[in-house]
């Protein structure tokens, strides 16, 4: 296999199955672990905690009166409980993580450390405004920045994620409909390739969705787009760089069309890293688009949050912004939180306070070390990495859309593995065992057996190409009918294939005592 060394080549299939399983159950410094639930801790704590003087008997009917059965763990125990959890995780400082339309890259520490200085680490929102001026003043250079990358007016900084700002967005579209008195827009147009929660969130809004077909090349059908367009239409929500990894070539059009017929663009900018410093969407007619800060502005995304989606407005949806709204006067900055005087058309509040503060410090922090120039390398690299994934991998797997290149993700089908008895999903298991995280898979779900891959502009040329031939090595292997490879993967991770099928139709999602023991924990 061209490139590889055999130093660290992966035991076949069969061998692994004749290795002696270890005394402990631990493979090396991979420690075996029961659950906590089953550590022996019921008779122990790792604290001593001062019995209560006051009683609890304002609490009524809400006083707990059986015994919290929860196990008791000593520092070192905890301790080695996370640590040996966080050996079992893939993680970005760990290798590449290729997962397509989720923008997993590195997160620079400086960030971390801006978060956490004194007076924004610990501002508190409920905090007089004249005690945060800095704060405010932070969230008002961020929206300055916001508003030049993308050539908007406004922003909304709110909003806490992806799908919170597709929310915002739309509620600044229906309130303008409604201002004017068009209450019969009650449609929002979605492309087949759209991200699940652009027409989660419009019929969550109270719209109905009509969907628009994709062309051959994977872009938005322009003809269909025009045919479905009319009275009827509040907006049209497009990606770009859409979920394929395409830019729409016609976005310009794609406004034409829509503000022509009385609709509003709203442009999911889940996937701006791929322009960012680039291309502004002002300037292709957008209305209305989210950026996801835990995306484009390397602030932390994956396990649960937090996130942060501010949404920039044009002209026209501006004065329709959810409060609040950061002024700056004689007096000093200022949050407008009510709807009233300059906010007077606001269609609301989003959330109970101004956002994310850390997301917002994270975001800052990465623009003003990057600067201009550096933000445009940004968009550069991210689409000069994915172009060569897809140029290295084309010979031996199949794009999707394999005319012209990408952006910032490479996008392959299962066409390559017809006839092997290998599925993406069987492809994906295999590559835990050489060390990466698997790509997107299945989705989006225009292509079949979709794997998609992005790599972000942080990964070297080194990592790419580490990255690369293990995937090279695993095509060759699939083409040459080593099925067992792939069938019975991953061999070397911490749990074996699970019935992912019966995981989710039954999960378990409470440990129960064995029996005989008067012992529970839910």
């Amino acid at each position: 296999m061209s490139g590889m060394s055999n130093v660290g080549r992966p035991t076949r299939p069969n061998e692994v199955e004749t290795r002696p399983a270890t005394l402990t159950g631990g493979r090396g410094l991979l420690q075996d672990e029961p659950l906590i639930f089953e550590l022996n801790g019921w008779e122990k704590t790792g604290v001593d905690i001062a019995d209560a003087e006051l009683d609890a008997s304002d609490l009524g009917d809400l006083v707990r009166r059986d015994p919290i059965d929860l196990p008791g763990l000593s520092e070192p125990e905890a301790m080695r409980h996370y640590v040996r959890l966080s050996q079992k995780n893939h993680a970005i400082d760990l290798a590449l993580y290729p997962l397509g339309s989720c923008t997993m890259k590195h997160n620079p520490r400086l960030n971390e450390k801006m978060a956490r200085l004194p007076g924004i680490g610990d501002v508190h929102p409920l905090q007089p405004q004249s005690t945060v001026q800095g704060a405010i003043e932070l969230m008002d250079q961020l929206a300055h920045w916001l508003k030049t990358l993308t050539g908007m007016p406004a922003v909304a900084l709110s909003p806490k994620a992806g799908a919170h700002g597709e929310l915002c967005g739309l509620l600044a579209i229906h309130a303008a409909h409604d201002a004017k008195g068009d209450t019969a827009r009650r449609v929002v147009l979605v492309p087949t390739s759209a991200h699940g929660t652009n027409p989660a969130t419009a019929a969550f809004v109270g719209y109905a969705v009509r969907e628009i077909a994709q062309t051959e090349d994977g872009r938005v059908d322009l003809a269909d787009l025009e045919a479905k367009l009319g009275p009827d239409i509040a907006a049209i929500m497009v990606t770009n760089p859409n979920t394929c990894g395409l830019f729409e070539r016609d976005v310009i059009e794609i406004a034409r069309l829509a503000h022509a017929a009385g609709a509003y663009f709203y442009c999911d900018g889940a996937n701006f890293n791929a322009i960012v410093g680039r291309v502004r969407p002002g300037d292709l007619g957008v209305d209305a688009m989210h950026i996801n800060l835990h995306k484009t502005f390397s602030t932390p995304h994956g396990g649960g949050g937090p996130g942060a989606g501010p949404v920039v407005l044009s002209e026209a949806l501006a004065p329709y912004a959810p409060t609040p709204w950061v002024t700056h006067g004689p007096d000093g900055f200022k949050l407008i939180e009510d709807a009233t005087g300059v906010a007077a058309q606001s269609f609301g509040r989003m959330c109970a306070f101004q956002g994310q503060m850390g997301m917002y410090v994270r975001a800052l922090s990465y623009m003003m070390s990057h600067g201009s120039d550096g933000l445009k390398q940004v968009a550069e690299d991210a689409v000069l990495n994915a172009n060569y994934i897809k140029a290295r991998l084309a010979d031996l797997m199949s794009p999707a859309f394999p005319d012209g290149p990408c952006m910032h993700e490479a996008l392959f089908d299962d066409h390559w593995l017809e006839g092997t008895g290998i599925t993406t999903l069987d492809f994906a298991k295999a590559m835990i065992d050489e060390g990466f995280h698997p790509m997107t898979m299945y989705f989006p779900l225009v292509v079949h057996g979709a794997m998609l891959i992005e790599p972000t502009e942080t990964e070297s040329k080194h990592e790419l190409d580490r990255f690369i031939e293990a995937l090279r090595a695993l095509a060759q292997a699939a083409k040459a009918g080593d099925v067992d490879r792939f069938k019975g993967a991953p061999f070397y991770a911490p749990l074996r294939r699970l019935d992912e099928t019966r995981a989710a139709r039954a999960p378990k999602l409470r440990w129960t005592a064995p029996q005989g023991s008067n012992l529970a924990a839910e």
